[in-house]
């Protein structure tokens, strides 16, 4: 048998998008499952569907990724564990580092009452463990140069995860956050709840306008991940933030990965402006072409719901356009890509999305 590789993107469809990635590979005669997100509860039970029907009615996956605690893409994971033999779970709690957290924070006096207050403040990824424990499942943790099957995770560092704990919202006052710090985080709350006026304006090719505001601390623990199936050079993102993926670049040259030339790039948090700016898809993705006109040199794919009204921004799509991009949106519909892999009765070619005229801008 030849090596093959097939990556399904599920559509997560609420007024919130999510991530639902399925994924079998063969290398050297041995074949491979690999889950990545599980979107919110319906989805797992379509994604354990999905695998089902199209992965030869699988009892066995080898690998499940939480690429970081958000609901959208953790809740539908249960069912995968549930209902699979796993064996592994790469997920990243808090609470595990509770004991040379304590120092940070100004309430709580012991480890116990910190990993408590941890969990109860992470309880997607919380609820996961309990089931992974329950049924055997061994939990690792998907720190940078680390190996998950045929991927490489390029991010996070175990440093500016810790980081990004302390730093986060979610977590109760720690030293680290002042008093000042709190009540600025309170205003950036408040600020990400407001209505904002999106303008749409007209840009010529080239022109990008980026969000200047940076991504949350629970997007900045997202797990980067690598490969290389078939030749093809295979990028997974989950909602990393802009911090996460200059990780991801500064790491890549250490351990032999070139870029840019990334041939399958999962676009980060399904296309917000604030995960992505145009130096990092320099990096990432190649300098931006001459025109319209030219050969189109990778593929982009984002999960985007078709009721989510922030997602996909346009000046995302333009920015992967720019660099050679095809970009696809799953926006109601389930999608794959591979080589080498079995046909689908009933499954077409997708449409990429046209180029917007238009980019955003704030009021």
């Amino acid at each position: 048998m030849s090596d093959f590789y097939e990556v399904d993107f599920l559509a997560v469809e609420t007024k919130k998008s999510g991530d639902a990635i399925g994924i079998r590979y063969s290398v050297n005669g041995s074949t491979y499952i690999h889950v990545v997100d599980g979107g919110f509860q319906e989805t797992g039970e379509r994604l354990a569907t999905h695998l089902r029907k199209h992965y030869d009615n699988p009892t066995y996956i080898d690998h499940v990724v939480a690429t970081h605690p958000d609901g959208d893409h953790t809740v539908g994971l249960r069912t995968i564990l549930e209902e699979f033999n796993v064996g592994c779970l790469w997920m990243l709690r808090p609470w595990t580092y509770a004991s040379e957290l304590l120092e940070h924070f100004t309430t709580f006096s012991t480890v116990g009452g910190l990993e408590k207050r941890l969990k109860e403040d992470y309880p997607n990824i919380a609820a996961l463990e309990d089931i992974a424990i329950e049924r055997g499942i061994p939990i690792y943790e998907p720190f940078q140069g680390n190996t998950i099957g045929a991927f490489r995770v390029l991010a996070p560092s175990r440093e500016r995860y810790l980081r990004c704990v302390l730093e986060s919202e979610k977590t109760p006052a720690t030293a680290s956050r002042s008093k000042t710090g709190i009540a600025e985080g309170i205003a950036s709350l408040f600020a990400a709840t407001a209505i904002k006026t999106i303008n749409y304006v007209l840009a010529g090719w080239g022109i990008e306008a980026f969000s200047p505001e940076p991504s949350s601390r629970e997007n900045e623990m997202s797990v980067v991940q690598y490969t290389e199936l078939c030749g093809h050079k295979i990028m997974l993102t989950g909602d990393a933030g802009r911090d996460a993926l200059y990780e991801a670049v500064d790491f890549a040259p250490m351990i032999g990965i070139s870029l840019p030339g990334i041939d399958r790039f999962q676009i980060p948090h399904h296309g917000s402006r604030r995960n992505l700016n145009s130096d990092l898809c320099d990096k990432l993705l190649g300098p931006k072409l001459p025109s319209k006109a030219t050969e189109r040199k990778f593929s982009a794919y984002v999960s985007s719901a078709k009721e989510d009204p922030d997602h996909p921004r346009m000046v995302v799509i333009r920015a992967c356009i720019h660099r050679g991009a095809d970009v696809y949106r799953t926006e109601g519909q389930d999608f794959s890509f591979g080589q080498n892999h079995k046909s689908r009765d009933g499954w077409v070619s997708l449409t990429p999305a046209p180029y917007p005229e238009e980019q955003e801008e704030d009021a």
